[in-house]
């Protein structure tokens, strides 16, 4: 059950946003006097909102919200530029979203109750108005067994972006659903690496009788994973940056005391450049120029704006 101050707390959270997006430029103190924050509390907030964002959550799905100076940021969040109102349609089709998670075998104790509480407020007369029921993807039963027993499969797979068809031997770890598709994650012994594979683009399964050892814990959610034309950048993080390691998809490349290697992957370039402005002194660019040029051209435009304070 979530909380009061809980609810309270994304209450105030969800009133902001809209505000400060539209009312570009607003200050600390116009924010904290109309929405009863201290300093402390914003940034406690804008930290929260920081590191959320749209399904894939990667640097360039999550929102930018931070204090600078004086100044309010909020971007990448026009999803929040106006409090949600709903239509009919859409609180139906929410409701058969969570209706159909939950028939998938994949949802929650709040979830459920959620789910209870929006079909009690939309359908009051009648529970059995709208039935989900989702059909079995192919192989489903197959991949479930195989992940229970530990056996290899070898399977003929279409990928979704490139289309071609290969054969793939794979151990399949989990099974699960996510976002309204049926997902295996394995590890695939043509790749030599752990994959996640769509079970709608599996043409054909056959088991190899082959056995494997399946890792103690697995991960049933969709991570981020780099494509081939996104931007990379080395950084480096003092002690106080640290954090970004556990907010972000990195791939750590040197660990010593006094600082932290990592290769950052986003999308786009600007993502980067954001959050290098955002921790100043604390990080430091050791290569990317593409993301070099972008946090140049970034403070170039924020020297435009408020001057360079000569």
């Amino acid at each position: 059950m979530t909380s009061p101050r809980t609810a309270s707390r994304l209450n105030r959270i969800l009133t902001m946003l809209p505000w400060v997006i539209a009312n570009s430029g607003a200050t600390v103190t116009e924010v904290c006097e109309r929405f009863g924050y201290t300093r402390r509390e914003l940034v406690k907030d804008l930290d929260l909102v920081f590191v959320c964002g749209l399904p894939g959550y990667g640097p360039g799905d999550l929102m930018v919200a931070y204090v600078d100076e004086d100044e309010v940021v909020v971007e990448m969040a026009d999803y929040f530029a106006a409090p949600p109102r709903l239509t009919g349609t859409e609180v139906l089709g929410l409701l058969a979203a969570g209706m159909a998670v939950i028939t998938a075998g994949a949802g929650t104790p709040e979830l459920e109750s959620a789910v209870s509480k929006l079909r009690d407020v939309v359908l009051p007369d009648s529970t059995e108005a709208l039935v989900v029921q989702l059909p079995d993807p192919p192989f489903l039963p197959e991949l479930r067994e195989l992940a229970r027993s530990h056996q290899v499969a070898s399977i003929e797979y279409t990928g979704l972006a490139s289309g071609e068809t290969t054969q793939r031997d794979i151990e399949p770890w989990a099974v699960f659903s996510t976002m309204g598709n049926w997902y295996v994650r394995a590890q695939c012994r043509r790749a030599e690496s752990e994959r996640v594979f769509r079970l709608d683009r599996i043409r054909s399964l056959t088991p190899t009788g082959d056995t494997f050892e399946a890792p103690a814990e697995v991960d049933t959610t969709l991570s981020y994973v780099p494509g081939p034309d996104d931007v990379a950048a080395t950084i480096r993080l003092a002690s106080g940056a640290r954090w970004v390691t556990d907010y972000y998809p990195v791939e750590v490349l040197d660990d010593v005391p006094e600082a932290l290697t990592i290769e950052f992957m986003a999308s786009d370039p600007m993502v980067t450049a954001r959050l290098l402005l955002r921790l100043g002194a604390a990080a430091e660019l050791v290569s990317g120029d593409e993301v070099g040029m972008a946090l140049d051209a970034l403070r170039s435009r924020l020297e435009a704006r408020y001057g360079t304070g000569e």
